[in-house]
């Protein structure tokens, strides 16, 4: 759980230390809100997003499934500043053919967001949940975001995208699998 009366502290301490009144007009509520806002971005520490992924379908489909362009807003471990993009998610069915409903595979993304993170982990993490979970022939993710830590500070290089991918099973094995895949999510 997300301690809202500590955030609430360290919010007003925060304003203070910047030079500012926690007390004036324009901040009054403020540090309520952050502390609501922390408690919203950071939905995903308790959430288990191997449990989304228990409903499964007898469906007897042994062919590639892919959901593209997740949206996502993640917060940098390193700043707490956002990052955001987009998250690609395919698998192919294990030998029983069942498979998930394509909205589990979004919120798993979502419950992996909604963490301090970094993007290589949150990628990996993805992928290994459902790799462990469903037991897939094969899975691949791919994450591309924007991080406003390089965006609004340092380097200053708004527009620079990192792509991170984690692939599992036959995405490793077999490169025409993999192929596939990215030809598959580049929209070609």
């Amino acid at each position: 759980m997300v301690n809202q009366d500590k955030i609430k502290l360290a919010a007003a301490s925060i304003i203070e230390a910047i030079g500012e009144n926690p007390d004036r007009e324009g901040f009054k509520g403020t540090p309520q809100r952050i502390a609501e806002m922390y408690a919203e971005l950071f939905s995903g520490m308790d959430a288990n997003a191997k449990a989304e992924l228990t409903v499964e379908f007898d469906e007897n489909h042994r062919e590639l499934i892919i959901l593209r362009d997740i949206p996502f807003y993640s917060m940098c471990e390193h700043h707490l500043l956002p990052f955001y993009g987009v998250a690609h998610v395919g698998y192919i069915p294990g030998k029983d053919g069942k498979v998930v409903g394509i909205s589990k595979l979004a919120r798993v993304v979502e419950i992996f967001a909604r963490r301090p993170q970094i993007q290589e982990r949150m990628t990996r993490q993805i992928a290994d949940a459902i790799f462990e979970t469903i037991q897939p022939d094969g899975v691949a993710v791919v994450v591309q975001a924007e991080h406003l830590c390089m965006t609004m500070r340092g380097i200053k290089k708004p527009g620079a995208n990192a792509i991170t991918s984690a692939i599992r099973g036959s995405f490793r094995s077999k490169a025409v699998t993999r192929s596939e895949f990215l030809s598959l999510i580049r929209g070609r």
